[in-house]
């Protein structure tokens, strides 16, 4: 199990290494865009992060997760914070009257929050975005639950599928979005939107101890 502390915990980690790796991101996204999306990012963590001081989390993770997903938004007004907007928000929605995560139902969200990805950016796996480091990860893991693999075990293939993810990224070409404007020239760049959400992961399993069980 999830407790409420425990994801609080692990999105703090999240925000504070996503906020170590902003000048990196704009670097990426320099390459690609407005090079703005290390900014960006440090906004959207360092809302998060307050409302982590502010709001902390009780008996409803879900209607957390929703309200984290507002802020977020609200404080990264660009593409990308508003699809981990809509990604937060998204999970929250399959969490609604929960007050602790099992493994099962994290699996669960992750999907449904690359779905929300997907259909609110009009991209999929092969475009070069964030989804193609989501995607394998979320399906990954569901995978490993359904075959009943311990919480390290499919911890483990969850961070590796999305680090193999953003890395065969690379060597796409951007399809969606001003990255997609100078089209081949993408090729062989990394997609900050991977780089984020691998680093977010990284983020949120640093620390040994795993997160959830298998119990439904």
């Amino acid at each position: 199990m999830t407790t409420a502390n425990q994801l609080a915990r692990a999105i703090e980690r999240a925000c504070h290494k996503v906020l170590e790796q902003r000048d990196t991101l704009n670097t990426l996204d320099a390459a690609l865009g407005d090079g703005d999306s290390g900014l960006t990012a440090e906004k959207g963590a360092q809302a998060l992060l307050e409302y982590l001081h502010q709001t902390p989390p009780e008996n409803d993770l879900g209607q957390w997760l929703d309200g984290a997903g507002k802020v977020y938004s609200r404080a990264a007004p660009s593409t990308m914070g508003a699809l981990v907007g809509v990604a937060l928000r998204s999970a929250g929605q399959q969490a609604i009257g929960v007050t602790t995560l099992t493994m099962p139902l994290l699996a669960k969200m992750l999907l449904e929050a690359d779905q929300s990805i997907q259909q609110r950016g009009r991209a999929k796996p092969g475009d070069k975005t964030i989804i193609d480091a989501l995607h394998p990860a979320a399906t990954a893991f569901a995978a490993a639950i359904e075959r009943g693999e311990t919480p390290s075990v499919a911890q483990h293939e969850l961070l590796e599928a999305a680090r193999q993810g953003r890395d065969h990224a690379r060597t796409l070409r951007s399809q969606v979005g001003r990255a997609g404007w100078i089209g081949e020239r993408t090729e062989g760049l990394l997609d900050p939107g991977t780089v984020l959400f691998v680093t977010m992961l990284e983020g949120v399993l640093e620390k040994p101890a795993t997160i959830g069980s298998n119990h439904a």
